[in-house]
């Protein structure tokens, strides 16, 4: 196992937390569920980020690797206004949990030739969720006026990986 260390102050419950569900070997879906469940009940502040880090970018949203080992990583999103995602699928299960802002997240299911959209969700802070492959297609939007900060806890190590995209979907949404 990878000996990441912790440096961010109340990062330790959650990443031992995580480190325990992960241990038991549930499949992606009910690790997802359950990290979910911890993340509702260890939901950092956004003082989680240095100033700098809250930020961002005018550019595009930003990711910060707060934690990473073999079998999970926690990073944090900084999203200003009118960022968002292209459409994308991940390389594992994720939990999400959102400290600031609204994160707009629309659904799709892949028909091959051809995306479907299948949901839509505002995201406000507080708020928690999980998924896993397959299933997981979709863009993500900070559609508040305040910069949106959230928490994602991916199931893989992203700083190996480069990130936690699995694809990126350019098919056409009928």
């Amino acid at each position: 196992m990878n000996t990441a260390t912790v440096t961010r102050p109340g990062l330790e419950p959650l990443v031992s937390g995580v480190s325990r569900i992960v241990a038991r070997g549930l499949d992606a879906r009910d690790t997802a569920f359950a990290v979910a469940d911890l993340l509702r009940d260890n939901l950092p502040g956004p003082d989680l980020l240095t100033p700098a880090e809250r930020e961002g970018s005018p550019d595009r949203y930003v990711t910060h690797i707060l934690h990473a080992e073999d079998d999970f990583s926690v990073v944090a999103v900084v999203w200003r206004p009118g960022q968002g995602t292209p459409i994308h699928d991940h390389v594992s299960w994720c939990t999400f949990g959102i400290i600031s802002g609204i994160e707009h997240e629309t659904l799709y299911r892949d028909m091959g030739d051809h995306l479907v959209e299948i949901g839509r969700a505002d995201n406000l802070p507080g708020e928690v969720s999980g998924f896993a492959p397959p299933g997981d297609i979709h863009k993500v939007l900070n559609t508040s006026s305040e910069l949106g900060v959230s928490l994602h806890i991916y199931g893989a190590d992203v700083a190996k990986l480069g990130g936690s995209v699995r694809r990126l979907y350019d098919l056409p949404v009928k």
